[in-house]
């Protein structure tokens, strides 16, 4: 398997950076912290809409595993832009000093717009200490959406390796699998395409290789998950945004770390807009899967979420911005 060598960890902390959205109301299970909650802790005197933090387009994920007294943290994903990194892991009390690595799941301006912002708070607090930041060589062509009825609409470049470099990161550029971060991490190759219905994002384009042309490309095969195993749990899984198809994610999963049940699933499962399509079926064949937890956020939508929770329900537990989860 592609996942020898992982270590299973005793434990993880995940801390919700950046998120399509807010909710400090909603009931959740005792392991789960909210937003309003977790900024008490970092020092919030009185409730107020300026200490909040800052729901937006895209998702972060600040990921802490510990083996007794031995602990690394990884960052997966960057969000969209620099100011809410910096809005919301400022308000959080987030420990970017911590933080040993950095993992973008895919060239998307939602997921790695705010990087520089990030590297910046790292090295701030780790006295200017390089970390390594795993990454895809298909991530940096330029891509593009098309809007209806009209032409192209360019997405705006991610950083790319020597921008990386220029803020003291340390570019890790594969498309295989490894373990990463004392082997506490495992960062997959990219995804197969399985399921039938899942065809990829029709009328994603990308820059040809001389970038005087723009190409197909629907696939989007630089998107890759994280993973950890959590010993007496199994696998927690991270899809940032699931192009792939979020049960093609989880076939890849399956195959990476063997026939054993998930523990938990957690980030965008991109069930909305032109995926509403397909959300019944999706969710028919979540249960193949035998998942403790399902936690959606960020591209998953509401109609998605809504289909999950009457199928699975109390295992959906939809994340938000600034929570704390503990497993």
């Amino acid at each position: 398997m592609d996942t020898d060598g992982l270590r299973e960890v005793d434990g993880i902390e995940i801390t919700v950076l950046i998120d399509n959205k807010t909710d400090s109301l909603s009931t959740t299970p005792a392991n789960f912290t909210s937003e309003w909650s977790n900024l008490r802790k970092a020092g919030m005197e009185q409730l107020s809409g300026s200490c909040q933090c800052c729901a937006n387009h895209g998702l972060a994920l600040i990921v802490k595993a510990w083996i007794g007294e031995e602990s690394k943290t990884i960052l997966f994903d960057a969000g969209p832009v620099e100011f809410a990194v910096e809005y919301n892991g400022t308000r959080l009390g987030a420990k970017f000093g911590e933080i040993d690595g950095i993992m973008l799941s895919h060239g998307h301006w939602d997921h790695a717009g705010g990087l520089p912002m990030a590297l910046d708070l790292i090295m701030q607090q780790n006295n200017n200490q390089e970390v390594p930041v795993y990454l895809h060589p298909g991530m940096f062509r330029q891509r593009a959406l098309p809007l209806p009825g009209e032409d192209l609409l360019p997405i705006k470049e991610i950083p790319n390796p020597e921008d990386i470099k220029a803020k003291n990161g340390k570019p890790v550029i594969t498309d295989k699998p490894m373990n990463v971060l004392n082997d506490m991490f495992f960062v997959s190759g990219e995804i197969d395409r399985v399921t039938p219905y899942k065809v990829g994002f029709p009328g994603h384009m990308r820059r040809s290789e001389d970038g005087k042309e723009w190409e197909p490309d629907p696939l989007i095969m630089d998107e890759r998950y994280l993973a950890v195993n959590i010993k007496n749990k199994g696998p927690v899984i991270f899809s940032a945004c699931s192009h792939a198809g979020i049960v093609n994610v989880m076939h890849a999963a399956r195959k990476d770390f063997g026939n054993i049940p998930f523990h938990s699933l957690i980030g965008g499962y991109h069930l909305s807009g032109a995926n509403e399509k397909i959300i019944d079926q999706t969710v028919e064949d979540f249960a193949q899967f035998d998942i403790d937890l399902i936690l959606p956020g960020h591209c998953t939508g509401w109609r998605a979420t809504n289909a999950l929770e009457k199928k699975f329900g109390e295992k959906v537990v939809p994340i938000a911005v600034g929570m704390q989860i503990d497993m």
